[in-house]
């Protein structure tokens, strides 16, 4: 087997996250939320502390879509008819995002609100 480069690694894994990326709505719209998290962080200057939480909960959420949309095209490829278990797999990812997206609006409330309150009154 071909040992590959770290030039051919990367690139595939930018390839990979580009076609996500275009193909996939939901990572767009977890990229959008993820926009305006980072544009309120700076706008209210939260403290390194509170950049941590809000990185390690965009990262948690995108990662967990990018997993997701593996699954699924891995399901869809193993088992192109409906099956339950294919069905089960594709649930417990969309599931996992799902719980990695509350946790991250848990965070940004934490982070959010009360600089929210302060400036609005």
């Amino acid at each position: 087997m071909k040992k590959r480069s770290w030039g051919d690694v990367f690139r595939n894994a930018m390839e990979g996250l580009i076609e996500s990326f275009l193909t996939q709505r939901n990572l767009r719209v977890h990229a959008a939320c993820a926009l305006l998290a980072v544009v309120a962080g700076l706008f209210f200057h939260i403290s390194q502390v509170d950049w941590m939480f809000i990185c390690v909960a965009i990262a948690g959420v995108m990662i967990t879509e990018l997993l997701n949309t593996a699954v699924e095209r891995v399901v869809d490829l193993a088992s192109p008819e409906f099956h339950l278990l294919a069905k089960s797999a594709k649930d417990t990812a969309a599931g996992a995002v799902l719980l990695a997206a509350v946790f991250a609006v848990i965070i940004a409330l934490f982070v959010f609100w009360e600089p929210l309150i302060t400036w609005a009154f």
